[in-house]
């Protein structure tokens, strides 16, 4: 059997979006998960799967990456790997190089989205550098969606012909057994969190950060809840940047109004128990959180930016508004408040888009297939 590598940073990429690949490639393959543990969250259980919790950190730091560096090529030399996959910008690199330099024949990276797509000036250099790099030592290259691969070949920071998108996009698609409607979940998760049915349901999930437009969202909490008194607006994720008092005081006015969940392993309870999903990101590589919101009959208002324009069509499934356009944001917002029919009508057609192109099953065969096209070259 041919030997496989995941690499990462987070235990949260994993249990995310890695294990559905993971729990299938083992029937074929002999996998290995390099993972760096800091104890954010617990790894779910991956029978089958070799796991190596190794020290890399995601942020910038020159010392530490050195030696995460000179570990990997260690690691890679010893279990020779016929392919290494690296998924998030720091496990990219590290993965690229240690694997160039520790005679990996094959280099797969994942784009999942830019860091640097809206800084400017010295940083937004050195984080596309890095990008470069991954890109230049990797054999193979997959973005997420065609328009982040779009994006990445106007910048120039990825060869043309190295870049990929499985299936219509995203990293694993939708698991429609679990993400799906679900009557008994809604009426009981909205008794424990003191939602009323006829209260209008807007959902964040996902990471609290500025970069993902909470602050945005949180801006308009008060406007659209004098209007409309019976909406209920509910975020759940990890608060990365500590946002969560900020938000509270932006929206002070309606803090009845308002609930938070740190984490959930069961994020399709929370989807089913809300009518809108709002993801006003600056960046996204694709927004999995939008089909898994679509194959619940969900309809999504978001920011119009690449990757998510792959996630949503405008009018069809859910509503696009421009990105830090917080009056815009408000008007789509209330559109699908006040609109319960055209809400309805959009949930619907969203539905029947994740089913049709972005089944969990139609992204596991497509990497298996591209694994073995790929291993099919090595001569040994």
């Amino acid at each position: 059997m041919k030997k496989i590598c995941f690499v990462t940073t987070s235990p949260l990429i994993v249990n995310f979006f890695l294990r559905p690949h993971l729990l299938s490639l083992v029937k074929d393959f002999d996998v290995t998960l390099a993972v760096a543990q800091p104890g954010e969250v617990p790894l779910l259980p991956l029978p089958g799967v070799s796991v190596e919790g190794l020290c890399i950190r995601r942020t910038v730091a020159p010392l530490s990456d050195i030696v995460s560096l000179l570990t990997l090529v260690r690691f890679f030399r010893r279990h020779r790997f016929d392919l290494v996959h690296s998924f998030g910008p720091k496990a990219g690199l590290l993965g690229a190089v240690a694997g160039r330099m520790a005679g990996v024949p094959f280099r797969l990276h994942t784009f999942t989205g830019q860091v640097w797509a809206n800084l400017h000036g010295f940083s937004r250099k050195l984080f596309r550098g890095m990008d470069r790099i991954t890109a230049f030592f990797a054999t193979n290259l997959l973005a997420d969606s065609a328009s982040q691969r779009q994006f990445l070949i106007n910048e120039k920071t990825v060869p043309v012909k190295k870049i990929a998108v499985l299936a219509s996009g995203s990293v694993n698609g939708v698991n429609l057994g679990r993400f799906k409607p679900n009557p008994r979940v809604r009426t009981s998760l909205r008794t424990a969190l003191y939602i009323e049915e006829s209260d209008r349901v807007i959902l964040f999930l996902g990471r609290l950060k500025r970069d993902k437009g909470v602050l945005d969202l949180a801006d308009i909490i008060d406007s659209v809840v004098s209007e409309e008194p019976k909406t209920f607006f509910l975020f759940v994720g990890p608060d990365e940047e500590c946002l969560r008092k900020e938000i509270q005081k932006r929206a002070s006015k309606s803090s009845k109004r308002i609930s938070f969940l740190e984490y959930t392993q069961t994020p399709e309870d929370y989807l089913a128990a809300s009518d809108i999903l709002c993801l006003p990101s600056y960046r996204e590589g694709f927004g999995s959180v939008i089909i898994e919101s679509a194959a619940c009959g969900i309809p999504t208002v978001a920011s119009r930016v690449y990757g998510i324009t792959d996630a949503v069509v405008d009018n069809v499934t859910g509503l696009l508004f421009e990105p830090r356009d917080i009056k815009d944001l408000e008007r789509k917002l209330l559109l699908l408040v006040q609109s319960p029919n055209l809400c309805q009508q959009l949930g619907k057609a969203a539905q029947e888009r994740a089913i049709s192109e972005f089944s969990e099953h139609i992204l596991i065969n497509a990497l298996g297939e591209l694994y073995n096209d790929i291993l099919s070259k090595y001569r040994e």
